[in-house]
């Protein structure tokens, strides 16, 4: 390749590739999406999402814009078919039922919204790289053609064609499964069938989605997709809930069914010169709570900001390389906790006692609330120190590394939150003392961080914060100037003062 764009391709127009495309684009970076679907059809295999996924949404104004009526907490979340106590912990641990085809129309018109381009119809199906960028193969209606950019980012699924030309290995672990599900109509007396357990043979649930229309679902263990196989039949669907139910059901009607299942499995690595992954297409999880979602919306966030402050010049060295550095480590944590669930799940008579163990101890606070933060609540603690060219000597503050509160603020322009301060995609450097202790500021990063006085926050924990653009608290101080540890702190995410406006990693 001679010339390329300066832009970001993204392979996959689900919630994860939207929501990046929606952070580069934030940030002033060209970011083309591309999706083999022509739509977004009011039909998806994921219902929920986490509270930590709408804490995100909320970070960029995007949470207000869901109507009230689309949304709604759901009552129970499991681990392994176990239930766990929602009383027990804080709402940010909190399931909510919300389809993720309402994530995805939310997303799409945020993005478009801000000038991204969504190429429906468009299947990424190679790719070749250089220095420069890279050059990637589309397979249209109209016929194939490249386009070129900077980087690109898998977000293409399980089945991801840029992670397999990368020649990432893609290994599964843990038992396997096969599950099938579809929206029906059901006949009979299981017109108004709600149920959902655990059998001898698997899983079978029946959830009424709205008035007339049933969502089936099983899952079967020690099994896998058939990969070759057409679309679920009504007698394919029949066949799995007789096995694992022990009686089938009658269908009218079908209007949406889906494949799903495999193994556990992790990317080796998230990136391999100009392409990164994320979301599915570097983590394929068991099919619980919203884990998949959230992590993979976390994956968007973490990469999408240190893409564009490579594109515009002023990341600090080995920036990108912290992608690899915060977001597999969460990739192997939540695809352990995965295993953990199927297999304490199948075979169900020889797990009988340890579930039976476990549901003991769940009634515990401390065990309840670690099962229920296991996949969600984490922070990056190390990866500044390891950026850090000139480390501060002592301990960082504890809150360094993990997700901000979004709470209340005064400044002397009026209310506002912390929230609405990150909702630009730009770093803030919070002074919470009203300007009474902290400061002079090092200045110099004004055209990436935005410094704001306002009243204490207690919530927050500490007097003075500097948050990077996906939330996250890269300094904390004490009640008093610290110039070396907060000048420290911004060179090693925000690069050099005054940095040109163009330049490479």
């Amino acid at each position: 390749m001679t010339e390329t764009s300066e832009r970001v391709v993204v392979a996959g127009g689900g919630p994860t590739g939207l929501l990046l495309a929606g952070e580069l684009a934030l940030a002033g970076v060209q970011a083309v999406v591309l999706d083999r679907r022509e739509g977004i059809e009011e039909f998806s295999a994921g219902m929920a999402i986490h509270s930590r996924s709408l804490d995100l949404l909320r970070l960029r104004g995007l949470a207000d814009r869901i109507a009230p009526g689309d949304i709604f907490t759901w009552p129970r979340t499991p681990f392994g078919f176990l239930w766990l106590d929602l009383t027990e912990v804080d709402e940010r641990e909190y399931t909510h039922a919300y389809p993720q085809w309402r994530a995805e129309r939310l997303l799409e018109e945020w993005v478009t919204e801000l000038g991204v381009e969504v190429r429906r119809g468009s299947e990424v199906t190679g790719f070749t790289q250089d220095d420069a960028g890279v050059s990637v193969h589309v397979r249209a209606a109209d016929g194939p053609y490249r386009i070129s950019g900077r980087y690109l980012v898998g977000c293409d699924g399980p089945d991801s064609a840029v992670r397999r030309v990368a020649g990432i290995p893609f290994p599964g672990s843990g038992k396997s499964y096969y599950g099938v599900l579809a929206d029906v109509e059901l006949t009979g007396g299981d017109h108004d069938l709600f149920e959902s357990g655990l059998h001898e043979n698997g899983v079978f649930g029946a959830l009424p989605l709205r008035p007339g229309t049933t969502r089936l679902m099983t899952i079967e263990f020690d099994t896998e997709p058939d990969p070759d196989a057409g679309p679920v039949t009504p007698e394919e669907l029949l066949a799995s809930v007789g096995r694992v139910r022990g009686r089938e059901v009658e269908i009218a009607a079908t209007h949406f069914s889906y494949r799903y299942g495999g193994r556990t499995r992790l990317a080796e690595r998230y990136r391999e010169g100009n392409v990164f992954l994320a979301g599915e297409a570097a983590h394929q999880l068991f099919v619980s709570g919203t884990q998949g979602l959230n992590t993979s919306l976390h994956d968007a966030f973490n990469l999408g900001w240190k893409l564009a402050a490579t594109l515009h010049g002023w990341a600090p060295p080995g920036l990108l390389d912290t992608y690899q550095a915060e977001r597999h480590p969460v990739g192997e944590l939540v695809a352990r906790h995965s295993r953990a669930q199927m297999s304490l799940m199948h075979p169900l008579a020889e797990m009988t006692p340890l579930r039976d163990m476990l549901s003991e101890l769940i009634r515990y606070g401390s065990v309840n609330q670690y099962l229920m933060e296991a996949t969600a609540a984490f922070g990056y603690p190390s990866a500044g120190a390891v950026l850090a060219r000139d480390p501060v000597k002592g301990e960082p503050h504890p809150l360094t590394g993990y997700p901000v509160r979004d709470v209340a603020l005064t400044t002397k322009a009026g209310a506002t939150s912390v929230g609405a301060l990150l909702r630009g995609g730009r770093g803030v450097l919070l002074d919470l003392t009203g300007g009474a202790e902290a400061g002079p500021w090092p200045d110099g990063w004004a055209d990436r961080v935005d410094m704001v006085t306002a009243e204490p926050a207690p919530e927050i924990g500490a007097p003075a914060v500097l948050l990077r653009p996906d939330g996250h608290i890269a300094w904390a101080g004490g009640g008093e100037s610290d110039g070396k540890g907060i000048e420290s702190a911004l060179r090693t995410w925000f690069g050099e003062p005054g940095a040109p406006a163009t330049g490479r990693e």
